[in-house]
Formats: C-alpha cells, structure tokens, sequence
C-alpha cells in the first residue's frame, strides 16, 4: 500500500492550518491524547478524517504480550517485510510511516488501558515512540496523532517526549470523564 518513505519537504506558511483546527489544537501539547468517551473519540476522529487524515484502528483490548501488539501494528499498517516484533524495529519502521502532505495519519488504540495494567512500561514506552516520532514528523510538516482511548477515566501516564499524555479538550476535567472530586 505504499505507506513508506518518500522525499518530503517542509509546507509553505500558506500551506499551514489554521491554529483553531482540532489537530493543530491536538498537537499543541503532545501528538498523544487521551480518550475517555467513544462518542468524542468517533466525533474527532470523523473530524479528522475530513481534514484527510488517515487512521489506523488499534485494539489494546485484544493483546495479552507486546507481541499481540507487533502483530496487529504490522497488520494495521502494512509494516514491511523486515518488521520484527520488537520496538527497535517499530521505532524504525514508524520512521518510515508515509505521512500524506494533506492531513496526516492518526493511530487510534482503543481500550489501551486494558493493556496498560499488564505491561506499562511497554505501553509507556510504545506512547512515547509515536511522540519522538511525531515531532520528527513535524519537522517536515507532516502530522502523526495517537488518540488512545481509555474505560478508565483515572489512567494517567508518566511525560513522554518530555511532554505530560493529557485528555483531549472535551474531556480535560475530571467530571467531564464521570468522576467526582475528591473529598
């Protein structure tokens, strides 16, 4: 399917979005964005794909090993031949991802805290590939989101990039996920 590297040069500044687009609004704090609600997940996602983005559906729910995740990744994203089911090889290859020059590519996980309990140190490192990668991305103008949805609404992960993973805007605060002060 064509989805590895081409010569790639940074836009224009008439090329650029404009600052109050939902990826542009995404990226200024992290390409990484947590997800609570389905619904807002589906709307952002719709939304982005009429900016022409392309997304990649991931299912956290379904992997009981990193390798559950190599699997699906490299089914998902038609990885090359050479993909091996570490994350050197992801690192590598996720370099190699064809970003289009309009709209970009969205990786959507669903459920990934189910995955994130029983190995967070993977899930965290995996978080924070997609982010190193995304600003490189950025660098040439292109755009790669991770938008990681989430049934625990409490899920919380360490800074990545050395940028914190926060809710996306609709959700930011705590009873915008269903849950009450503490008391």
């Amino acid at each position: 399917m064509g989805l590895f590297r081409q010569k790639r040069a940074a836009p224009s500044r008439a090329e650029r979005p404009p600052l109050e687009r939902l990826d542009v609004q995404l990226l200024q704090s992290s390409a990484v964005t947590l997800y609570h609600k389905h619904m807002l997940l589906a709307q952002d996602i719709s939304c982005l794909q009429q900016f022409g983005y392309r997304v990649y559906t991931l299912d956290a729910a379904l992997w009981k090993a990193p390798a559950d995740f190599h699997a699906d990744a490299k089914r998902e994203l038609a990885m090359p031949e050479y993909y091996v089911p570490n994350l050197a090889s992801w690192i590598d290859c996720l370099a190699e991802l064809d970003i289009p020059e309009t709209g970009g590519v969205v990786l959507q996980f669903r459920h990934f805290d189910a995955f994130a309990r029983s190995d967070p140190h993977f899930a965290h490192t995996l978080l924070d590939s997609i982010e190193s990668a995304s600003r490189r991305f950025l660098l040439l103008g292109r755009r790669l989101l991770a938008l990681v949805q989430s049934d625990d609404p409490r899920i919380r992960f360490e800074r990545i990039g050395a940028v914190p993973v926060n809710w996306n805007p609709r959700e930011w605060l705590d009873s915008d996920r269903g849950l009450r002060p503490a008391s």
